[in-house]
């Protein structure tokens, strides 16, 4: 792995940030971008682009739309992605995402710190082939969540935030149907994305703590009312900036953070 490769927090880009180049379209002056992309051989194939800036003293590798690419299967996307996170000693992971609403108390733009997932999707076996048991009792490192909590609270602008909810993943790359937005929310289901699964466990197979923040794009079909495609692209276009400054700053407040309890929910596997 190339040296300047090396970085302890990740930031897997979603569609909340896709519409702009981040971080430089930012304008921060904390911000410097030290490789601006680069792809990598792994097992799994190339690698997506691979972004490495710093915040500060931090440095920070990205990737945009969480490696997802035309050609490429999003389970090789991952694998590729994560593999590139272990070889860089990565130890955090921040993703970022839009979802849709099945709880209805939940409206466009909300901001959901997600704390449990349901796994609706068919990617169920896709890992990079660790020898480890992965414990999932608590998916999300709660101290990366209480950071995004924290500093999304304290920034006047970012509208209602919720620091827990489910969030249930399914394939797409449509969108559901009512019968199945229905089902998701009997199973106790508040949001519904693509992306936390498989994320979520190659995180935890390569040692790391992951959490995620999600903006509300859409009510899922059935909620409400029926989702209004220029409003999904206000949300997409406008909040990108919002949202990426967000990010940086909570980029910035996790370089400290060093007391929870993941690690521990990493097993050697019993069975050889």
């Amino acid at each position: 792995m190339d040296k300047f490769f090396r970085a302890e927090i990740a930031l897997i880009g979603g569609s909340s940030t896709n519409s702009i180049n981040f971080p430089e379209d930012l304008g921060l002056a904390e911000i410097s971008v030290i490789e601006p992309g680069r792809i990598f051989e792994t097992p799994f194939g190339d690698s997506p682009p691979m972004k490495l800036f710093s915040v500060g003293e931090t440095k920070v590798i990205t990737v945009k739309m969480h490696g997802w690419r035309n050609g490429v299967s999003r389970a090789a996307a991952s694998q590729q992605l994560f593999w590139i996170l272990k070889a860089a000693g990565i130890k955090k992971i921040i993703a970022e995402g839009g979802v849709g609403s099945v709880n209805h108390l939940l409206e466009p733009r909300d901001i959901v710190i997600s704390s449990d997932y349901l796994d609706f999707s068919m990617r169920k076996d896709v890992s990079l082939g660790l020898p480890y048991l992965l414990m999932m009792r608590d998916p999300v490192c709660p101290e990366i969540t209480k950071t995004i909590s924290r500093i999304a609270k304290s920034e006047a602008d970012s509208g209602r935030i919720f620091d827990r909810g489910v969030y249930a993943v399914t394939d797409g790359r449509h969108f559901e149907s009512r019968a199945e937005v229905a089902m998701l929310k009997n199973a106790g289901a508040d949001i519904v994305g693509q992306s936390m699964c498989p994320e979520v466990y190659l995180a935890r197979e390569i040692g790391a703590c992951y959490g995620r923040l999600d903006v509300v794009v859409n009510y899922a079909e059935g909620v409400v009312r029926d989702w209004d495609h220029l409003e999904l692209a206000d949300i997409y276009y406008d909040y990108a900036d919002k949202i990426g400054r967000l990010l940086v700053k909570i980029i910035d407040s996790l370089a400290d953070n060093n007391e929870c309890n993941c690690s521990q929910l990493r097993k050697t596997t019993l069975l050889k």
